[in-house]
């Protein structure tokens, strides 16, 4: 595929694609499952996947990740099992982070357990303290940002499998994590 072929199919501009590849700008786990999508591999592919092994996941024993570059630490609360159509992550943002606004398939739900979370959608900013949750169609443009001094920490579930396994043809090649 051309520069150009895998830009228009996942939705960015060639200019943004060129940074990530560069290492000049780190891509949201949305736009790498769009990249990865548009490549027909899964998030795999860049990442390395944990590998929850039963339906328990207990504190002690998660695994915390990042992607890339990034400063946003991810922890999987959810099993993989094949027909799960739910991923869940408690993810911890750090002070000034502020994320891409995206759209995708599915829907997302996330509640802030601690810190404060800007949400923007539909180009409306609604700030939410803990205790506050909020529900979408991630179709609808989407994003947020930690506008406080302390890190925030949110559990997000949605519909949108970050880490499956690829299907088909992808199916067959080498996953290989990034930076390993």
């Amino acid at each position: 595929m051309t520069l150009q072929e895998v830009c228009a199919a996942a939705g960015i501009s060639p200019g943004y694609l060129s940074q990530i590849e560069r290492d000049q700008a780190i891509p949201t786990l949305t736009t790498l499952s769009r990249i990865a999508g548009a490549l027909g591999v899964s998030l795999d592919f860049f990442i390395s996947r944990p590998k929850p092994t039963a339906c328990v996941s207990h504190a002690e024993e998660r695994e915390h990740f990042s992607v890339g570059g990034s400063d946003i630490l991810y922890e999987r609360l959810g099993a993989g099992f094949a027909g799960h159509e739910l991923s869940s992550f408690i993810t911890t943002i750090p002070p000034g982070y502020r994320s891409e606004v995206v759209t995708h398939e599915g829907e997302e739900t996330f509640f802030v357990l601690s810190g404060r979370l800007i949400l923007t959608l539909e180009g409306e900013d609604m700030e939410l303290t803990p205790g506050d949750s909020a529900h979408y169609r991630a179709t609808r443009p989407h994003g947020w940002a930690n506008p406080g001094a302390e890190a925030a920490r949110v559990l997000w579930t949605g519909t949108i499998d970050l880490f499956g396994r690829p299907t088909g043809a992808a199916r067959e090649r080498e996953m290989t994590p990034v930076g390993g």
